[in-house]
């Protein structure tokens, strides 16, 4: 890979031509071309594959994502559903309100846009739990269009490959040599090469990502209030009402814990606690 000093400038015309020619050799020769995600263009699968792989390690969307597309395989099946529905066809993937949102989204592109996902960034942008990389994502591996974007498998690429030592690095850094080097007449392909490339980038030591202004380690997930979050709602799910004490038994963590997680919960709008019972809130 090009460039093991500290870059001030853009690369030139030479420097990004090898850059994207071992890249695209790479994800050619040992690309995760078997994910599921990838062998469709479907706007409404990469939808839904995209807000699962946020916050969520690969292995664990291989599993939920054919689980998801089965129970609801369009747009309009996933505006239909209650929330109850969904969210049990999502237990175990964490971060509850990514769920919620994608059945937000299906209901707006039913209603707003006669169940077509829309092409454009900017509209993405306005759909609940969609950001600027993931409006990126979806532009790029649906549609195939150019476009500029950067996430943490981009950002551990353009800091290994372009930026030496530096210590620390922006996105605003970054960002010009994402827009130079793009592969305008292939960026589905290109894209997935740069996500392949920084996954295996991240699995080394040191991490290059520890040099981003971004950098921020995730916590681990067992023991954590997002796993009790989960419990509580799969209990909820399965039973819809209980006791808040025999919810606390089941759970097994301090009262005083999980009542927080309750709390929080029900300012989110997931449950209703009423005097000594908890319902879940569809």
């Amino acid at each position: 890979m090009p460039g093991d000093q500290k870059r001030k400038d853009l690369p030139d015309e030479r420097a990004i031509c090898s850059f994207r020619e071992k890249l695209l050799d790479f994800y050619r020769r040992n690309g995760r071309h078997d994910l599921l995600w990838r062998k469709t263009t479907n706007p409404y699968y990469i939808l839904v594959s995209e807000i699962m792989l946020q916050q969520t390690q690969v292995p664990r969307v291989m599993v939920k994502y054919p689980q998801f597309i089965s129970a609801f395989p369009d747009v309009w099946s996933l505006a239909d559903a209650s929330l109850a529905d969904v969210l049990g066809v999502w237990k175990g993937m964490g971060y509850n309100r990514r769920a919620i949102a994608l059945r937000e989204i299906a209901g707006l592109v039913v209603s707003r846009f006669s169940g077509v996902i829309p092409d454009n960034e900017v509209v993405l942008c306005g759909f609940p739990g969609i950001g600027k990389a993931t409006a990126g994502s979806i532009v790029a591996f649906a549609f195939n269009r150019p476009t500029v974007f950067i996430e943490t498998n981009i950002r551990r690429v353009y800091i290994h490959c372009f930026f030496g030592e530096q210590v620390p690095v922006s996105d605003s850094e970054i960002m010009p040599i994402v827009a130079k080097t793009l592969d305008v007449r292939q960026p589905r392909e290109w894209y997935y090469a740069l996500m392949d490339y920084g996954s295996v980038l991240g699995r080394r030591s040191p991490n290059p990502n520890r040099r981003s202004t971004k950098y921020n380690r995730q916590t681990a997930f067992e023991g954590s209030d997002r796993q009790i979050r989960g419990q509580v709602l799969g209990l909820l799910l399965r039973d819809g009402t209980m006791k808040e004490n025999e919810l606390i038994a089941t759970i097994g963590e301090s009262p005083e814990r999980t009542r927080q997680i309750l709390l929080a919960l029900a300012r989110d709008g997931f449950v209703t606690i009423e005097s000594d019972s908890v319902r879940f809130h569809p």
